[in-house]
């Protein structure tokens, strides 16, 4: 992938993101860092305080007690044959919330910035789910200058190796 001279680099996952500028060429990329930020998100069990609710069926036969539905509970199709309804309710998992929150406050960022034409061109460079949750965010101006987008993790690599991996995509 090309990256036009001056193009503002965003690498970014759930919780750090880098914005980096190519002081290079569009062939031979000399990425600088413009700005980082790094926010501390916890593993969802260190966020929890409880365990996920549970949901029982409000259905019991027909109000009998499972003696009077023709068996002893659990025989002879008694109250367990509704164990099946019960389950639990859906677990908020806290640590992809707040990576979700972080990229909707990248994509804010990434607004600000081309608002005030702060730059031309942009190159996203983000995990998957990450990069999926940016697009649910980009602002028109944002979409309108995005050259090209990297479905990568690199947020942990050095510099170098970002500019590699852009030339090879």
């Amino acid at each position: 992938m090309q990256v036009p001279h001056k193009s503002v680099v965003l690498v970014a996952d759930g919780r750090k993101l880098l914005f980096l500028r190519n002081e290079g060429d569009a062939e031979y990329p000399n990425l600088v860092v413009e700005s980082a930020q790094e926010k501390p998100n916890p593993a969802d069990r260190d966020q929890k305080t409880d365990a996920a609710g549970g949901a029982s069926s409000t259905q019991s036969g027909a109000g009998a007690p499972p003696a009077a539905q023709g068996g002893s509970g659990n025989a002879g199709g008694g109250g367990a044959q509704f164990a099946a309804n019960r389950g639990s309710m859906g677990e908020t998992d806290f640590h992809q919330l707040e990576e979700d929150r972080f990229a909707a406050e990248a994509a804010e960022l990434l607004k600000k910035r081309a608002l005030a034409n702060n730059y031309d061109s942009l190159i996203v460079v983000a995990p998957p789910k990450t990069l999926g949750e940016l697009r649910k965010h980009y602002h028109k101006e944002v979409e309108n200058r995005l050259t090209g987008e990297l479905d990568k993790d690199l947020t942990g690599h050095p510099i170098d190796e970002i500019e590699k991996a852009l030339q090879a995509a």
